[in-house]
């Protein structure tokens, strides 16, 4: 029974905190906006995270791509047929793909070729070769489109086609035969699908060639040895691993991530510097007070009990506001400018929606680094002061 809350402590911490309104509202204000800017870091940082680790899961295990003159060219074919000699190999397949800039919205298409009756290199790509027909894609000249891809041609008036610039500079209408949406928004969104022979018109290509060779391995251990094989059988062809741009997809995301820990560095310093006031001492107002209180009889622990609920009352309702304002500025209203610090601005890429990931270990750091240092920057200085004699306290 001595652990059950006294209500009466928990009214009168109320009334506290009312006769200082202006300065409670202002700290519950501030460290609410701390908490909101921390949670915002962590939950844009965990989504797009996620983005990229389902991305690379659905990668290829070895893109085999022709350099000439150290950059990159199409690649034959016939190679193909080569590389699915070495022992090991599941799978390879030639794929035409590319960006395609339009310039009336300042963002790249990325603009895939798929041949119905070839093994798709990712599984989505399957199902929606299973949901659409593609052979009436060829006759019609028809595409898919993601999307992000499909909102923006409507804002510039594309609704049931578009006119694509091939590289000579000749129109392609191309019709828009249906959408799809992806798992993986960052990848998916900004995708067109069409033909792939209607992809090498577009980008003037001959039908011996393609874009880069795609291929699956049945021992994920074997990697690297197949990978060395084929840098040697095409020593002029650059040989990237799953692994290669699990890295690559890495140091972009820590490049990135130093950003956002100048915003965490930052919030922490200014938290500390509220607790480092608060803990430094109480203001001669709440001294007197708990001299009062201890004269008409309270206890120590009945002081620091009142303290502590006072403190827990705005340490957790800062983190709760913060916590679901940070939800509705992440998840509802898709983190702006903030989250183009990592996925980058439109002229690069069509928007996207951030998925929704709660990550409970986020949530706990977080409270851990706010309530309970708050609630003991609150109940240090009061235990000091309820310790020192009444008459002391009250003088």
């Amino acid at each position: 029974m001595k652990n059950k809350i006294n209500l009466y402590l928990v009214e009168y911490a109320l009334n506290a905190l009312l006769r200082q309104k202006a300065k409670n509202i202002f700290i519950l204000i501030i460290f609410t906006l701390l908490i909101f800017l921390l949670s915002s870091i962590f939950f844009i940082s965990k989504s797009i995270q996620e983005e990229l680790n389902t991305t690379l899961n659905s990668l290829p295990d070895i893109t085999v791509q022709k350099l000439k003159t150290g950059r990159h060219h199409n690649i034959d074919v016939a190679l193909v047929d080569e590389i699915l000699e070495i022992p090991g190999i599941k799978s390879a397949v030639s794929r035409v793909w590319g960006y395609y800039y339009f310039e009336n919205a300042a963002v790249n298409f990325s603009v895939v070729g798929i041949d119905e009756f070839e093994e798709q290199y990712k599984e989505s790509l399957n199902k929606i070769t299973k949901n659409h027909d593609f052979s009436k894609a060829l006759e019609n000249d028809s595409m898919i489109v993601g999307n992000g891809v499909k909102k923006i041609l409507e804002e510039n008036y594309y609704k049931n086609y578009f006119n694509f610039i091939k590289g000579d500079g000749v129109f392609k209408k191309v019709n828009i035969l249906g959408t799809f949406k992806d798992s993986t928004n960052l990848e998916s969104n900004d995708l067109i699908l069409l033909p792939k022979e209607l992809a090498q018109e577009i980008f003037l290509m001959d039908t011996n060639e393609a874009t880069d060779i795609v291929i699956r391995v049945s021992n994920p251990i074997e990697v690297a040895t197949i990978a060395a094989k084929i840098k040697l059988m095409y020593p002029d062809c650059r040989v990237i691993t799953k692994q290669d741009l699990a890295i690559s997809y890495q140091n972009i995301f820590d490049y990135k991530s130093g950003i956002f820990l100048v915003f965490f560095v930052i919030s922490i310093f200014t938290f500390f510097i509220i607790v480092f006031d608060r803990i430094s001492g109480l203001s001669s107002e709440e001294k007197k007070e708990i001299g009062i209180l201890k004269a008409i009889g309270w206890r120590v622990e009945d002081v620091l009990k009142e303290k502590f609920y006072e403190a827990f009352i705005i340490s957790f309702t800062a983190y709760i506001l913060g916590i679901i304002l940070a939800l509705i500025f992440v998840y509802i209203l898709q983190a702006p400018l903030l989250s183009n610090i990592f996925s980058g601005y439109s002229v690069l890429k069509p928007s996207f929606d951030l998925p929704f990931v709660l990550d409970i270990n986020s949530l706990v750091l977080i409270f851990l680094l706010s309530v309970p240092i708050y609630i003991a920057a609150i109940i240090i200085p009061s235990w000091r002061n309820s310790t020192i004699e009444t008459d002391k306290v009250i003088r």
